[in-house]
């Protein structure tokens, strides 16, 4: 996980925590405030993830074999997206990663009835590129 951000269940719990979805929107953006910044050379069409409405990169490093993920977006909800998908992945070993039902989790934040069907399509694109790193 990146320095700054919760862990997914800390997440999680924060969410059921909080009624009204423009806070959440507004929690999940300051999620993606608190990530650290990319270098420049992070943001080449290596890093880019396609099928996501906005530019997003994600950088999928392994140290101690465990995936560790920084990432970016030039959109501040998406960029909160991100930070749901490091606290999610990051840290795990390849192993962990292919077990996880990223779905599930995220399900848990109700996040499909709130989010645009591009914004979908964008995180299952994150979640596809990140579990192929995994493979």
């Amino acid at each position: 996980m990146a320095p700054g951000t919760p862990s997914f269940d800390d997440i999680s719990a924060d969410f059921a925590f909080i009624d009204d979805w423009d806070e959440k929107y507004r929690y999940i953006i300051d999620l993606g405030k608190r990530l650290e910044p990319l270098p420049e050379t992070a943001y080449s069409e290596e890093h880019k993830v396609r099928g996501c409405a906005s530019q997003v990169w994600l950088v999928l490093d392994w140290q101690d074999d465990r995936l560790m993920i920084r990432g970016d977006s030039d959109a501040a909800i998406v960029k909160g997206l991100v930070a749901l998908m490091i606290a999610l992945f990051g840290g795990h070993t390849g192993e962990e990663i292919r077990g996880l039902d990223a779905e599930a989790k995220l399900a848990e934040l109700d996040l499909q009835e709130h989010i645009t069907p591009q914004r979908s399509n964008g995180v299952a694109s994150m979640i596809r590129r990140i579990k192929a790193e995994a493979a």
